[in-house]
């Protein structure tokens, strides 16, 4: 194809390709301009009496040119900046022209005195108008350029979009649309009723309260929100407006990403669920977000979790001296490394960053690395918490969530280490599961801990105290969205797939938050307490899950099949709770809760074991999973947690193949 084949061509190509055209455009503009001022049978003597003002039009023209960078835009990218060029270079060049004119002695006889400003404006037409409609062809979009020619039903095929938000970031948007030629925009939603029905880059302006005419205007099938840095709660109720038409809705990223170059406007995503929830976050506290990072050395296990790895983006941005990734998983610490080390190199952040494999389940690999760092803060992310799983693999749960923190605790008084932040759940409250009575033992040795200044270490065979100089908190928050096994992105791929969407039940709910959010809560948090303090963090309103899969499927642009809407597109399927998963969570095991400095962080006041007795009930508990004596395990997570109340048989994979057998 030509116009690829024009694409192909090497820089010097293209530019001399320029050079040649504009020379041919310089002498048709100055034979236009005579025959505009002495008619079509004029005297006009190109290779005559006028050879030298056909030769000096070019020579004076195409230097300016090249000086003053035309031949330096890139012609598909054309924008303000280069016409403004364009216009400066071709005044120049005529107003020289003029001079050269004036000055030969024998041109005011042989040369009308309108022919210069007959050859500025048309080589303006010319040489501007030409670069104009190569850049259309480049992009192929000559239907939206206003040419009505029928080039433009090569995209007639493309899906029909509306940009809602007629700013800046919509312009940029609808720009980038017809270069890459994915999808045609068609209209423009906006709130300002001052631009109502007007035209904005070939494309009209519709009020939300018309959105139903553009639909029937324009065939639109999908909205695309270009408003990157409106607030959340802005976002949600136009999404709560959008919901009831038939439109898939996608949004460009957030102002912070397009700011720091990790995404351009034209990457549309599907609608962040936080959207929905139309949340705000506060912006961090700077003190407390420092006190336990800056210019010390931070080590967070799990680095390669959800959790876990937005601590660790957002503790390079407190300039700690040394981030350590301690993860159990290859992949994952390769993953988050890679993505770490890039972000340093190229911001050029002043730190060291250490990929370490290793399993909290060893508590010699845990304190070799905490004392060759001299680790001063640990941000203890890792643990098993899919409630399903850890239900039928209890022992791994127990070995994992809660021995792990104690060997993860014990290495850090062991080695002085300074600060100790563990990220628990609001499954721990109350729970019904494995997996929550495994994390809420996790903070209970926290606790027991934290009232000691000089412990006898479990399990330690000389029984010799160790001075403590650890700070232990815990950070109890819900549910976060994207993160591993979240029902969200279950939620995107059962539609995706043309359903049906599952939900366990009717009424069940949870609270959400922000991976980004959460993190940054727990480390102001973790710089808050005095030693055993539980932080619990303001999850909002509990969100019903079936509502939440609704508003999903109706901003895909389909709706929901139901007994009274059996035409619908996608059905919701009820499954059931899963083993140990309970319709409500918490947050508070009691009511004695307290206020912070900061407005989305409260102090819990619960009560928890002493150490010594503590310690009777671990080794009870560990010897009962190492016998593989789940009927024990249950039995003494009953009298050691608070509110434990498990609901139906034991689903353990080994439990349940012994109890099958003869």
């Amino acid at each position: 194809m030509f116009r690829e084949k024009l694409l192909g061509l090497t820089r010097r190509q293209k530019r001399v390709l320029q050079v040649v055209t504009d020379v041919c455009l310089v002498w048709l503009a100055l034979w236009l301009a005579f025959v505009a001022r002495l008619g079509i049978d004029g005297h006009v003597e190109p290779l005559g009496g006028h050879l030298w003002l056909f030769t000096l039009a070019p020579v004076v023209a195409i230097p300016l040119f090249i000086r003053l960078g035309m031949y330096r835009a890139v012609m598909r990218y054309l924008g303000n900046d280069a016409l403004l060029t364009i216009a400066k270079a071709v005044s120049l060049s005529a107003l020289i022209l003029a001079l050269a004119v004036y000055w030969y002695r024998d041109a005011p006889s042989t040369i009308p005195r309108s022919l210069v400003f007959n050859y500025w404006w048309l080589s303006l037409v010319l040489i501007g108008g030409l670069r104009l409609v190569m850049r259309q062809y480049f992009m192929g979009d000559w239907y939206m350029a206003g040419f009505g020619l029928p080039f433009g039903a090569r995209e007639a095929h493309l899906p029909r979009v509306a940009i809602y938000g007629a700013g800046a970031a919509g312009n940029q948007l609808v720009a980038a649309l017809h270069m890459g030629r994915s999808m045609r925009p068609v209209a423009f939603i906006d709130d300002d009723s001052g631009i109502a029905n007007r035209t904005i880059a070939g494309l009209r302006v519709y009020t939300p309260k018309h959105i139903q005419q553009m639909i029937n205007e324009t065939g639109a099938d999908e909205v695309l929100l270009a408003m990157p840095s409106v607030s959340r709660g802005r976002r949600r109720q136009i999404l709560e407006g959008l919901e009831h038409f038939p439109l898939h809705v996608r949004s460009i990223p957030g102002f912070m990403d397009l700011a720091s170059g990790r995404v351009k406007v034209e990457d549309v995503q599907e609608v962040d669920i936080a959207d929905l929830l139309g949340r705000d976050s506060v912006p961090p506290q700077q003190a407390l977000f420092e006190r336990c990072i800056r210019n010390q050395v931070v080590m967070v296990t799990g680095a390669g979790g959800s959790i876990g790895a937005e601590l660790c983006r957002q503790i390079l941005l407190n300039q700690p001296t040394t981030l350590l990734l301690f993860e159990h998983s290859e992949f994952n610490l390769y993953s988050i490394h890679s993505e770490l080390q890039a972000r340093i190199k190229r911001e050029s952040l002043p730190l060291r960053l250490v990929p370490i494999l290793g399993s909290i389940r060893s508590a010699d690999r845990l304190l070799a690395v905490m004392q060759a760092w001299k680790v001063d803060t640990v941000y203890h992310a890792a643990a098993y918490k899919h409630v399903p799983i850890v239900e039928h693999n209890i022992t791994e749960g127990v070995l994992n969530n809660l021995v792990g923190t104690l060997n993860t605790a014990q290495a850090a008084i062991r080695a002085g280490v300074s600060n100790f932040v563990l990220i628990s759940t609001d499954k721990a409250v109350r729970p019904t599961n494995v997996m929550g009575s495994t994390k809420r033992l996790a903070e209970m040795v926290l606790q027991a801990l934290s009232r000691e200044s000089a412990p006898a270490l479990f399990e330690d065979d000389k029984a010799l105290r160790q001075l403590n100089k650890t700070r232990f908190t815990m950070v109890r928050f819900g549910n976060v969205l994207g993160s591993s096994g979240s029902v969200i992105p279950l939620f995107h791929e059962q539609i995706r797939k043309g359903g049906p969407v599952t939900v366990t039940h009717p009424n069940i709910t949870r609270y959400f938050m922000t991976i980004p959010e959460a993190a940054q809560l727990v480390i102001q948090a973790g710089a808050m307490g005095k030693g055993g303090d539980v932080f619990v963090l303001d999850m909002g309103e509990p969100v019903k899950i079936a509502d939440l899969a609704e508003k999903m499927v109706h901003l895909s642009g389909l709706s929901v099949r139901s007994a009274g809407k059996p035409h619908g597109d996608i059905a919701i399927e009820f499954t059931g709770l899963r083993p140990g998963e309970k319709l409500y969570e918490e947050l508070l095991i009691g009511d004695d809760v307290s206020p912070t400095e900061h407005p989305m962080i409260m102090r819990a006041n619960e009560e928890h074991l002493p150490w010594e007795p503590f310690k009777v009930r671990l080794s009870e508990l560990l010897d009962a999973v190492e016998r593989d004596d789940y009927d024990r395990v249950r039995q003494l997570l009953r009298e050691t947690v608070s509110g434990y109340k498990p609901e139906g048989e034991i689903v353990d994979w080994i439990h349940m193949k012994r109890r099958l057998e003869p």
